[in-house]
């Protein structure tokens, strides 16, 4: 069984080289549902910033995780969800920089950082990663889908004000989807709006992992090319990643543990286990094909491997209390 419940990987990051992920947020709590998650369609979609987990244990669970000294170049806080959404953010930040000296970043789809308690706790890490994919309010409900009264302009002012004052390291990263930004109007678009944000790097992206919704598709080489030259950014097709990791011992507990969070494909859980020494791969991939809490999904020539297991427990009700009106219906 696995031993840890926020604590993951390390798994590889063609941004960050290896990354030991920390998940403060329960599966697929989010206030954006992008068509291009890698996770699958939005569960529970809300805007309230809640503890979901006691901080402590959270801190307890990484500092037993890190007395196995794993290989990691920086700690990673995303995960499951949103996790901005996590009250305890900036306790969670302090603390993690407290256990190690390796440098602290979050994942963020960006949505919070209008709210200037947002702002102030992610000011505590090393180095922020926000999502910029739309360029105004209709390419912004068709690509991220966000919960409520969100709006376009007020998730970019709030970006904009973070850059200003954040003393950490700022990589945006830009989705591109075909057919609906990656077109030359649109890149200038989004080329006009990043000249107001004081940012350190620019991530080019492309849904390159099965995608939430089956319509969408990635950019073809030369759209990317030319989002490069006119972003200045840098394509993460390009970068090379690493391999994944887990202190887990059972392989095939192992890679459970790792596709809740992030999902791999046939060829990197065989090199995977074949890193592992794993002696028997094939029953591996039997048992999760029999798995039910395992999605099989065939795209762009691979099968992709993607956890959709039990919540974990939360401290608060919160699910069950805010869920009228907030699931989205497809």
């Amino acid at each position: 069984m696995e031993k840890y419940s926020y604590v993951y990987g390390p798994v590889p990051s063609r941004r960050m080289g290896i990354s030991l992920g920390v998940s403060p947020i329960p599966q697929k709590v989010c206030n954006y549902s992008c068509i291009y998650c890698q996770l699958g369609r939005t569960r529970q979609m809300g805007n309230k910033r809640e503890a979901f987990y006691p901080i402590t244990d959270v801190l307890d669970e990484v500092a037993d995780y890190l007395k196995g000294k794993p290989p990691m170049d920086v700690i990673t806080i995303v995960g499951e969800g949103e996790p901005t959404l996590y009250s305890s953010l900036g306790e969670l930040i302090l603390g993690l920089k407290n256990l190690t000296d390796k440098p602290v970043a979050v994942i963020t789809n960006g949505a919070l950082m209008s709210d200037r308690e947002v702002r102030d706790e992610l000011g505590n890490a090393s180095l922020i990663l926000p999502s910029m994919d739309a360029y105004d309010e209709r390419t912004f409900k068709l690509i991220n889908r966000p919960f409520g009264k969100i709006s376009f302009d007020e998730v970019y002012k709030g970006i904009q004000t973070f850059s200003k004052g954040y003393s950490g390291q700022l990589w945006l990263e830009t989705m591109l989807i075909k057919g609906i930004n990656d077109d030359d109007e649109s890149l200038m678009k989004l080329r006009e709006l990043l000249r107001g944000i004081d940012y350190d790097r620019l991530y080019i992206n492309t849904p390159v992992r099965p995608p939430a919704e089956s319509g969408v598709k990635e950019p073809s080489i030369e759209r990317v090319e030319r989002a490069v030259e006119l972003l200045g950014g840098v394509a993460i097709n390009l970068a090379a990643s690493k391999g994944f990791y887990s202190e887990i011992r059972d392989d095939y507990e192992a890679i459970l543990s790792i596709i809740k969070r992030h999902p791999m494909n046939q060829h990197e859980i065989g090199n995977f286990l074949q890193e592992r020494n794993c002696k028997d791969k094939e029953s591996v991939f039997e048992k999760l094909s029999r798995n039910d809490q395992v999605e099989k999904i065939s795209y762009k020539g691979f099968v992709t491997y993607r956890g959709i297991g039990k919540q974990k427990k939360v401290i608060t009700q919160h699910l069950a209390r805010n869920r009228k009106g907030t699931d989205i219906v497809y």
